[in-house]
């Protein structure tokens, strides 16, 4: 049976094409192989060439692993900076309760 396929947008095709070059670039900058990435991420070398070419059937998280491993800072935030925003987000998240108790009935709270 074949994929769904999922239109994509020119704004995310771009984002898409984007982040390749920017990988492809900062690959080539460390001196690094299509092969010697891909055995980083632990992908093939067909599925690092996709990445770099946009290709928006590629994981998201292929993609961001290989930003990071050649130093593509990802949401214009420094590794650290991401590290300490993570932790607030869960944090927060965790102060969260993980059920409402709805025993309380419907509270009419128009005014």
């Amino acid at each position: 049976m074949a994929k769904h396929s999922i239109p994509i947008d020119a704004e995310t095709r771009d984002a898409l094409a984007l982040l390749g070059a920017q990988i492809r670039i900062a690959r080539h900058d460390k001196g690094w192989t299509v092969d010697n990435l891909a055995q980083r991420v632990g992908v093939s070398a067909r599925t690092i060439l996709a990445v770099e070419s946009g290709a928006p059937t590629v994981a998201i998280g292929t993609a961001f692993s290989a930003a990071l491993l050649v130093g593509v800072p990802l949401f214009n935030v420094a590794t650290r900076e991401r590290t300490r925003a993570l932790r607030t987000t869960e944090q927060v998240l965790s102060l969260l309760p993980s059920r409402v108790d709805r025993s309380m009935g419907d509270d009419d709270d128009a005014f």
